[in-house]
């Protein structure tokens, strides 16, 4: 067989098969394979095998039916599946052909293929995908990098199946490596951070002022047509509302036990080791953790039934919720503002070179936290570009100014009604602490000088000097 498709994909499960389909749509041919025969034959009977869509049950001859460059997109299980499948196609590779890993690779992975591959003479390319079975058919957020080699070759195809947001598509090169898969995991992470803020809203909400599922749900509709516009919200408030044949409320028959595929984990442990205080995804994703073990909370709320509220029920139910909306977009901001800073302290370290604000815009559609707001963040990048994060940058120091007053009487709403709020509280804590000038961490120092002989740096000296202090006998200090 002569070659004559455009794109080959692995793996048709439901993101594989959209993505195909959406290829097609946009004028691309394209040639499929899974590991189970039966899929492919299921999904060519389904949409019909033709010039622009071909089925092989055979690696060889998947291979050998793409145009060169070849371009073979992977779309399986993350880890050793992505290792084994390029290792099954580079004996039919040539040199200049082209792997795209489209899966939820750890970005590690991603810089090892891409060294790897680089010796074999392979372009690697690792790719974020965002926006789930319905962005991959209709328009989803990718976030390529890797191999630049292969964006002139692979750019027409992924930026037309981009979603497009004001006639750009929400698709451009990210950079080196690794990138690709590290920014779609930092998207994750935040995207973790989101969805436990909206929880703890309408845990406050329905606490304090014993409002409904549908009534939360209205609040977050009304919500979604201000600045907090974006999926998510609307999203929250279409499962707040929705009900069943019955006329009952789905939500109200979904346990309170909430699963993870490991993105955001993985993301905190990069911050932690980076140094960056991304506090809310490091707490988002320990609030999944605690809502695993549902019969021990179910004890322990029997062991410990609280004591009575600390705070009188708010007096006038608009503003206090007006104080809930101020706190929610005060730590949405907060919460982006953490993600954009490990992108900039890897990108640092990694010598990526990546361009903030054109994230933002590669964010704005078909993806999970596509929002509104992402436009601000990218004028904020285009003002202010050396602004050590986003709380420095005009807008938003200027929402987080206005919006202080509220913020603070919710969460003490929260505390004071025993309402689990680790992600509030914790943006609080974060701004509060970002912005202290003489903290008690001196403390931490002399303490590691006391019992470890660490050394600390002293407020009348220049930075990057060290000194201790002998303090069980003489007292006396000296330089180290």
């Amino acid at each position: 067989m002569a070659p004559n498709t455009d794109i080959g994909l692995i793996g048709l499960a439901v993101m594989g098969k959209n993505l195909v389909l959406n290829m097609v749509d946009h004028g691309f041919s394209v040639s499929v394979y899974n590991r189970s025969p039966a899929k492919t034959e299921e999904f060519l009977k389904d949409h019909g095998e033709s010039g622009a869509l071909q089925g092989f049950t055979t690696i060889q001859e998947f291979v050998q039916s793409l145009k060169r460059p070849r371009k073979i997109m992977i779309m399986i299980k993350a880890g050793a599946p992505v290792d084994e499948m390029i290792a099954s196609l580079l004996p039919f590779l040539e040199e200049g052909d082209i792997l795209i890993d489209g899966g939820n690779s750890y970005y590690l992975d991603s810089e090892r293929r891409y060294v790897d591959l680089k010796k074999e003479g392979i372009l690697f390319v690792g790719i974020g995908v965002s926006g789930g079975e319905e962005g991959a058919r209709k328009g989803p957020s990718i976030m390529p990098g890797g191999n630049i080699d292969a964006w002139p070759a692979i750019a027409p195809i992924f930026q037309s199946i981009a979603a497009q947001v004001d006639g750009r598509p929400c698709c451009s090169w990210i950079g080196t490596g690794g990138a690709g898969h590290f920014v779609k995991a930092v998207h994750n992470g935040i995207e973790y951070g989101d969805i436990q803020l909206i929880c703890e809203t309408y845990e406050i909400l329905k606490t304090r002022l014993n409002l409904s599922l549908e009534q939360i749900g209205n609040i977050f509709f009304e919500w979604n047509q201000t600045d907090l516009n974006s999926y998510l919200i609307g999203a929250a408030a279409a499962v707040l509302i929705a009900k069943d044949e019955n006329g009952n409320a789905i939500a109200s028959t979904i346990l309170d036990v909430a699963g993870q595929k490991g993105t955001g984990r993985w993301v905190a442990e990069d911050a932690i080791k980076a140094g960056v205080p991304m506090s809310l995804i490091i707490e988002s994703v320990l609030a999944r953790y605690l809502s695993t073990w549902k019969e021990v909370r179910t004890k322990a709320a029997q062991e410990f039934p609280g004591i009575p509220l600390l705070c009188q029920p708010p007096q006038e139910a608009s503003a206090f919720i007006e104080d809930v909306r101020e706190a929610l977009y005060a730590a949405k901001i907060i919460s982006y503002a953490q993600g954009f800073m490990l992108l900039k302290q890897v990108s640092q370290d990694k010598g990526w070179d990546l361009n903030l604000g054109e994230l933002a815009l590669i964010w704005r559609g078909g993806c999970i936290i596509q929002s509104a707001f992402l436009d601000k963040i990218h004028q904020g990048f285009e003002n202010s570009p050396e602004a050590h994060s986003l709380i420095l940058q005009d807008y938003f120091k200027k929402v987080l100014f206005d919006s202080e007053t509220g913020f603070r009487r919710a969460v003490l709403h929260a505390i004071g009604s025993g309402v689990a709020i680790p992600c509030l509280s914790s943006a609080l804590s974060f701004y509060d602490g970002y912005r202290t000038v003489d903290s008690s961490l001196f403390l931490v120092q002399g303490l590691r000088d006391y019992f470890g002989a660490h050394g600390y740096e002293r407020r009348d000296c220049p930075r990057g000097e060290f000194y201790h202090t002998d303090w069980l006998e003489t007292k006396k200090t000296f330089r180290v």
